[in-house]
């Protein structure tokens, strides 16, 4: 179906009044006393999630597109940060955290990180070239062919998990 001004069906963003960001968020368990974002912050991406356009959530929350797209931008930020938070407490606790410095080859980390297993007591259930592939994809950017370009820290939990970070 075509509408007046010549969209389709198919262009039409999703009915934002079939959407309640209240109950969105009871559903999801939200607790502002307990997240690190702002209940405004947790709405927008509720609904952002559910597909409406930023011009719709503006018209539902009494505001402006620009003023939602900056506290979008704040939220994926603050979620951003919260993700590192955990990362870096998680390798804090793990019994085997490796250094893998900018310049090294990417061959070389295995036998680093089992090392520091052997040391630690710890056992990956990866092989070597698994391991490289953990570590390359993980790392993102970091790590180019055979090159870690960033220091990366490698950490392995008690059950054996893997997790890269960059500092």
């Amino acid at each position: 179906m075509v509408a007046d001004d010549g969209a389709t069906d198919a262009d039409a963003a999703p009915d934002p009044d079939g959407v309640d960001a209240a109950t969105l968020l009871e559903r999801a368990g939200f607790d502002a006393d307990e997240s690190v974002l702002t209940r405004r912050q947790a709405e927008v991406l509720a609904l952002r999630e559910r597909g409406l356009r930023q011009s719709d959530i503006a018209d539902r929350l009494g505001t402006s597109r620009a003023n939602v797209s900056s506290v979008e931008a704040s939220a994926r930020s603050n979620v951003a940060n919260a993700r590192e938070t955990v990362a870096f407490a998680e390798a804090l606790a793990a019994p085997v955290r490796v250094e893998i410095e900018a310049g090294t080859d990417l061959y070389d980390a295995p036998k680093r990180v089992y090392d520091a297993c052997d040391e630690a007591g710890v056992k990956v259930n990866q092989t070597a070239p698994d391991l490289m592939k953990t570590i390359g994809e993980r790392a993102g950017d970091a790590v180019h062919g055979r090159e870690v370009r960033d220091r990366l820290f490698v950490t392995v939990d008690a059950a054996g998990t893997i997790r890269v970070r960059r500092p």
